[in-house]
C-alpha cells in the first residue's frame, strides 16, 4: 500500500522529533499515525466526507493549521472515543501528539499566535497496578530455560529491570567491567551495576555462543540464531515459550512483566525510590512510585504485628 503523502510541516515535525527531541522510531511512527488521522478527520469535516474517503492529506496548508481552534480538537477526540472506540489511554496518546505538534508549530516555527492545544485536557487514565511474578513463580519460570543465552536475557530482565527495547539495543561495548551502559528513552544513558548473577550468566552465554553476527553495524550483545540483532517481537516469543515450557503458564507474561517483577522485588527488598528510578530509567519519580504498592496480605500482617494488638491478650 502506497504511503500517504504528508504536508511538509508535518514531515518537518517528525524529523524534529527524532533528530532534536531524540524520540525513538517507534514513537515517531505513533505520532505520525495520530497526526495523519487528525488531518484526515479535519479534511473530512471541511469537505463533508467520511474519514475513510480522505486518503490524501498533502493539501493541508499552514493557513489550514492556523484556522484550527480548540473546538476542532474536541471534535476529533469525540470522534476517536465514539466512532473509533479508543480507550482513555489511546486518546491520551493522541492528546500528547497534538500538544507536541502545536507546541512545535508555535514555539519553534512561530507559525501560529495562539496554541489551540494548550487547553486540551488529557483523559484520565486509571493507573493500573503492575502485574508481576512472585519469587516462587520467578523461580519456576527460570526452570523453563534451556539455553545460556536465554538464561542471560532472563537474568538481565529480573536483576536490572531493563526494558525490552533497551535489551535489544545492547552492544558488546555496552559492558565495561561490572558496569552496563543502557541507552533508554530519549537516548538518555544510564549506567547500572552488574551483580554476580548477571556476570555469571553473561560468562556462561559468551562461553556457549557459537553464532556469528552477520551485520555491518556494531556487534550486539545478544544475537539471534540467524546472526542478527534481536527484535522486541522475538524476545517476546522467547519469554512466552519459557513461560509455557516451565509449566508456569502465567497469563499474558511479557518482557515488560519481567521488568515489573524486578522492580517490585527490588522495592520489597528495601530499594529506595530514587535508586529504583535510576535503575529503571524513569524520567519522573511518579512513574517509579507505582511499585510502592504493598500486597493486602502484607498490610494485614503489619497491623496484626502492631504491639498494641497484644493489649487484649
Amino acid at each position: 500500500m502506497e504511503k500517504m503523502k504528508q504536508p511538509k510541516i508535518m514531515r518537518d515535525f517528525l524529523i524534529y522529533l527524532t533528530t532534536i527531541k531524540g524520540k525513538s522510531q517507534r514513537t515517531r511512527k505513533e505520532y505520525e499515525y495520530d497526526l495523519t488521522l487528525f488531518f484526515r478527520f479535519h479534511l473530512a469535516i471541511q469537505q463533508d466526507r467520511t474519514v475513510e474517503q480522505v486518503m490524501d492529506i498533502s493539501s493541508i496548508t499552514i493557513e489550514d493549521i492556523q484556522a484550527i481552534v480548540l473546538e476542532d480538537l474536541y471534535l476529533f477526540m469525540e470522534y476517536c472515543e465514539v466512532q473509533r472506540g479508543n480507550s482513555a489511554a489511546a486518546r491520551a496518546r493522541k492528546v500528547a501528539t497534538l500538544k507536541s505538534f502545536f507546541k512545535y508549530i508555535k514555539g519553534k516555527r512561530r507559525l501560529i499566535e495562539e496554541n489551540p492545544a494548550d487547553e486540551l485536557e488529557t483523559p484520565k487514565i486509571g493507573r493500573k497496578r503492575p502485574i508481576y511474578m512472585n519469587m516462587e513463580e520467578a523461580q519456576q519460570f527460570l526452570t523453563g530455560i534451556s539455553s545460556a543465552r536465554n538464561y542471560c536475557i532472563a537474568m538481565f530482565f529480573l536483576n536490572l529491570g531493563i526494558r525490552v527495547t533497551e535489551l535489544c539495543e545492547l552492544n558488546q561495548s555496552s559492558i565495561q567491567g561490572r558496569y552496563l551502559t543502557i541507552v533508554g528513552k530519549g537516548n538518555k544513558e544510564r549506567t547500572v551495576y552488574l551483580n554476580d548473577s548477571c556476570l555469571q550468566a553473561l560468562k556462561a552465554y559468551k562461553e556457549s555462543k557459537t553464532t556469528v553476527f552477520k551485520g555491518a553495524d556494531e556487534e550486539p550483545l545478544f544475537i539471534s540464531q540467524k546472526g542478527t540483532r534481536f527484535t522486541r517481537q522475538t524476545v517476546a516469543k522467547i519469554i512466552k515459550q519459557i513461560n509455557q515450557q516451565s509449566g508456569l503458564q502465567k497469563e499474558r507474561l511479557t518482557p515488560h512483566k519481567l521488568r515489573h517483577t524486578s522492580a517490585t522485588m527490588m522495592y520489597k527488598a528495601g530499594a529506595d525510590i530514587r535508586s529504583l528510578q535510576h535503575i529503571l530509567g524513569h524520567s519522573s519519580v511518579a512513574t517509579t512510585q507505582i511499585y510502592t504498592h504493598i500486597e493486602n496480605e502484607e498490610l494485614q500482617q503489619v497491623l496484626e504485628n502492631n504491639p498494641f494488638n497484644r493489649l487484649q491478650e
